[in-house]
């Protein structure tokens, strides 16, 4: 029997949210064109890809436009990465500025690139250089701070429980947790009962995330981490309408039917069209690829589209592309 799950407002600070369930921040992914749609399909809070803290001090245009929000998603969090204090507490403040209703700490990024520099999930290794740039991005906004990590670094150093209470100590208003170290990346099964260690150890909200694939999933990992909600993130890709979906099933304990594929088609048309209009050509066009895969892979015919759509150079192309596909599906009678 699936336990129904009382999806009440979530407040982080002074912040408000319709419901706990979140949309994960994936470099290169939650991007504005893709916050939007996961909101339409009623995300309580989209969190920004992960944005370079030098590089936002340095008023680099990509990290500026990263960081840019709208009504469509508002309220926004914004993520940031970095080693120094100084540094990220200066980002922090430019993306309050600029709009962010949330400042969010990535401190579980697991890439080599990102943790050579001491930042991402490298934070994990020591508290003390971890607790001093919490301390000084909460001092230096009003707006709430929240801190996504890891379990820790590895199998021997599971200290986020401990990470948390620094946290919770420094102000932060809530913690989201994945549910790996950063040995394992995304390697394995995500462990949603450390994860309750982290709901027990403090009293701000804590967000599961990790492997919630489905809304069953998302039901499994609340009933095993007893958090304050979920985060979504791969499960989504090419998905979005599975925060609709989750959100039915937490209400209700009922599947709801994924969109047919006349409405996967729409959506999917409505994501390339938001990235090419964002980007302009000819990022748009490249950016969209890996989306219109994401939406497609599984489906008769994917792996030859996928083909066709890398050598597309314009706009109407990737457009009748898309169209073909799916009305291709949609007329093919099944065997």
């Amino acid at each position: 029997m699936v336990k129904n799950h009382s999806l009440q407002t979530l407040k982080i600070g002074p912040v408000v949210l319709p419901n706990p369930v979140f949309l994960a921040p994936m470099a290169g992914i939650t991007d504005y064109p893709f916050r939007c749609l996961a909101r339409s399909f009623g995300a309580g809070l989209v969190v920004s890809e992960m944005i370079s803290s030098q590089a936002l001090v340095r008023n680099s245009v990509r990290s500026v436009r990263m960081a840019g929000t709208a009504e469509e998603e508002f309220p926004l969090a914004v993520q940031i990465s970095g080693s120094d204090p100084v540094v990220m507490a200066e980002a922090a403040r430019i993306n309050e500025s600029l709009g962010a209703a949330i400042i969010d700490i990535n401190m579980g990024c697991p890439q080599r690139k990102i943790v050579k520099t001491g930042a991402g999930a490298s934070l994990m290794r020591d508290e003390v250089p971890a607790a001093r740039i919490i301390e000084a991005i909460v001092k230096a906004v009003s707006v709430p701070v929240t801190v996504k990590i890891r379990l820790g670094w590895d199998h021997k150093s599971i200290n986020a429980a401990k990470i948390a209470k620094i946290a919770q100590d420094s102000g932060v208003s809530l913690i989201a947790v994945h549910g790996r170290t950063r040995s394992r990346m995304f390697s394995g099964k995500a462990d949603w009962s450390a994860i309750r260690e982290v709901k027990e150890a403090v009293s701000i909200p804590v967000i599961a995330n990790g492997d919630i694939q489905s809304p069953k999933d998302a039901s499994l990992c609340l009933g095993v981490s007893v958090a304050d909600g979920i985060m979504i993130g791969r499960g989504a890709l090419g998905r979005p309408w599975l925060f609709d979906q989750t959100l039915h099933f937490l209400k209700t304990g009922e599947d709801k039917r994924s969109p047919g594929l006349e409405d996967q088609y729409a959506v999917a048309k409505k994501h390339f069209e938001y990235i090419v209009d964002f980007y302009g050509l000819p990022v748009g066009l490249w950016l969209s690829r890996k989306h219109l895969a994401w939406y497609t892979k599984g489906l008769h015919g994917s792996a030859l589209f996928r083909k066709s759509l890398n050598n597309t150079k314009s706009i109407d192309e990737v457009k009748e592309l898309l169209k073909r596909f799916y009305e291709t599906l949609l007329t093919t009678p099944i065997s």
